[in-house]
């Protein structure tokens, strides 16, 4: 009977001890499989991003926050802000538009689904230079858009498209588009179709089971999409100078972050502008995960109100 009891205790005694050496392994595991990640990531995007930080907090001239007093006093400076907006905004909620009924449309296996994919992903192989190249080519006053139009005696002015806003528009367009299919699809088409059949039993219409069961649950999925959409087109910068007016409605604040420091050579200057650049895309996209929580509250809450 002592003996059983003194096994017992030294078993129990010696069980949290391999209970926290498992645990302790299983951490070290995780670490070891992470740390290329990590690594990755604080030497291509935290280091950069508190290395300009601090770069935009030691101008050449002037006092610590003169950096930015100089960029938001400038109305010149200042403008590229609404400039980029009007830029980034549009063609992300355009894309949206389209690419919402567009992936419901096509969420289940359909004929052609593969080719109108692959077709949608040319376009992200091609790169903003190549499109917006592509453009000046047949979107010019002599280019092929223009002569055909004529041809057909639709108009006799050739119709302007690049070196304005709308070019660079239709740029971030042609370029964001397929991203923001391709998220959407992946994500609709890992909705539960017996929801959709279970409100159709019911009675629900083609556009109640849209509006009611689906579109919640492809919140989470446009939010993303809507993410990543806003931070590569705000981001905007050769189709700005290629297609747009560099010098007027279109000059972006990447552009003047660019020429602060490329121009200028005051890479202080153009550090601020570019951490200005990223508060201003972290903010919008507070917005957007912000109400998307609000919005959405899984499938329990789906067809409710």
């Amino acid at each position: 009977m002592a003996n059983d009891l003194l096994t017992s205790t030294t078993a129990m005694r010696v069980a949290p001890r391999r209970q926290f050496t498992r645990r302790l392994r299983n951490n070290l595991t995780t670490i070891c499989l992470l740390s290329p990640a990590l690594i990755l990531v604080l030497t291509l995007f935290i280091y950069p991003l508190f290395y300009g930080l601090r770069l935009s907090f030691d101008p050449q001239t002037g006092g610590m926050f003169s950096n930015y007093s100089t960029f938001f006093s400038d109305a010149r400076e200042r403008a590229t802000i609404g400039n980029t907006l009007r830029l980034a905004l549009p063609a992300t909620l355009f894309n949206l538009a389209v690419a919402i009924p567009l992936a419901y449309r096509m969420r289940r296996v359909a004929r052609g689904r593969r080719l109108i994919t692959g077709l949608f992903v040319i376009p992200m192989t091609l790169g903003t230079v190549l499109i917006a190249q592509g453009m000046l080519s047949f979107f010019a006053p002599r280019g092929w858009f223009n002569k055909t139009l004529e041809l057909l005696q639709i108009t006799d002015d050739p119709i302007r498209l690049v070196h304005n806003r709308t070019g660079v528009l239709i740029s971030l367009t042609i370029a964001e588009f397929p991203v923001v299919f391709l998220i959407l699809l992946g994500f609709v088409s890992g909705i539960d179709p017996n929801l959709e059949r279970a409100a159709q039993m019911l009675g629900a219409g083609a556009w109640q089971r849209f509006r009611r069961i689906m579109l919640p649950l492809m919140v989470p999925g446009i939010a993303t999409a809507f993410a990543l959409s806003f931070v590569a087109t705000f981001a905007v910068f050769p189709s700005a100078v290629m297609l747009g007016q560099p010098a007027g409605e279109t000059r972006v604040i990447a552009l003047a972050a660019w020429q602060a420091a490329y121009e200028r050579f005051d890479y202080s200057a153009g550090s601020a502008i570019a951490i200005i650049m990223a508060a201003i895309e972290v903010a919008v996209l507070a917005i957007v995960l912000g109400g998307r929580s609000r919005l959405y509250r899984g499938p329990s809450s789906v067809g409710k109100g």
